[in-house]
């Protein structure tokens, strides 16, 4: 496309990239597996007046796009995402690429700029998104790294500063540290200066220890709710444990946070979480946590990434076109960090 092509259809809230179609994973109904999602040639995304157009480098999945692709727990079928097929019909959410274009109302990025953040439709050649999705990519991240970070960081962020409230020299616990958000929960508590336990298994106990955990405990070896520690904060991304297990391990005074629905039902998910969702205007020390991504939470994280805080750790990368086997790869539960697509 010539660069007057460009500018009309910048113009015209559309780009049309070389040939008029885009590469995407695409996925029309739900499923169990990942036989749902398919690459197709499609139309690429239009822009609105705050919209920003990238090219996309690299995306990430994470357990997010597992829920979307098979509606489950059901509860989000109800709250938006689609009752019967997804209303957003690529899939991927966290983003990595070059500003292609922007809408008539953007002021924050220009064409060229390279940035990282969340969309709807990230696991294809072109992603459309609102400009408070997105950041400047940290200049000492490539764009896989850059793609590994938004959602699960951010999760981490708000969970342990908004929801849990951390403060310096507090006792941290977290369940389920060797997952995406785990492992930025880790390193974002000790920027914080607490002193840090997480749990996971035992083939990850190395990892949640090198990225600054000060105790590891594995669960297949020791039951931390009949340890006798107990903690200031608790933040639960994983296992199926009790409300009333998880505060025998909690201080008088401290604050627990479920983080997601994972385990439970198919109706609604977590136990914990859910629980905690309906028990919290009630209960004092129940925080859930509702993670909600936006520019100036990633740019705090940009910040503790160039100070060198934190850091994302990939595990394995996949074309665009492997994005079924990738997710099988991470529901699987091997995945020894984060799992990258790059396009």
């Amino acid at each position: 496309m010539s660069s007057v092509e460009q500018q009309m259809a910048t113009e015209n809230n559309e780009i049309r990239p070389s040939g008029g179609k885009m590469q995407a994973i695409v996925q029309d109904r739900y499923g169990k597996t990942a036989d749902v999602l398919r690459l197709e040639e499609i139309d690429p995304p239009q822009i609105g007046d705050n919209d920003v157009l990238v090219g996309v480098k690299a995306a990430s999945v994470h357990i997010g796009d597992w829920h979307v692709m098979t509606g489950l727990p059901y509860l989000l079928r109800v709250v938006g995402f689609g009752f019967r097929a997804p209303k957003a019909r690529v899939r991927g959410m966290d983003v990595a690429g070059v500003v292609e274009a922007v809408g008539q109302k953007t002021t924050r990025f220009q064409v060229g700029n390279e940035v990282f953040g969340t969309c709807d439709g990230s696991f294809a050649e072109y992603a459309s998104t609102l400009e408070d999705t997105l950041a400047l990519k940290p200049a000492n991240l490539t764009f896989e790294q850059a793609a590994a970070v938004p959602t699960s960081a951010v999760a981490a962020l708000q969970a342990l500063r908004d929801a849990g409230g951390i403060k310096a020299g507090q006792h941290v616990l977290l369940v389920g540290a060797s997952g995406g958000v785990g492992l930025y929960a880790v390193q974002i508590a000790k920027s914080f200066g607490a002193e840090v336990t997480g749990v996971c298994s035992t083939t990850k106990v190395d990892i949640v220890r090198s990225l600054g955990a000060d105790h590891v405990i594995d669960y297949t070896q020791e039951d931390f709710t009949q340890s006798g520690h107990r903690y200031d904060l608790i933040l639960v991304m994983g296992g199926n444990h009790s409300l009333s297990e998880l505060k025998q391990v909690l201080r008088p005074g401290g604050t627990l946070v479920p983080v997601g629905t994972e385990g439970g039902s198919r109706l609604v998910g977590g136990k914990a979480w859910i629980r905690a969702m309906l028990l919290s205007k009630l209960v004092r020390h129940l925080r859930p946590l509702a993670s909600q991504p936006n520019q100036a939470d990633l740019q705090f994280v940009t910040e503790l990434i160039a100070a060198g805080k934190i850091r994302p750790l990939i595990d394995k990368t996949f074309p665009l076109r492997e994005v079924p086997e990738a997710i099988r790869y991470l529901t699987a539960g091997h995945a020894r960090g984060k799992i990258v697509i790059t396009v």
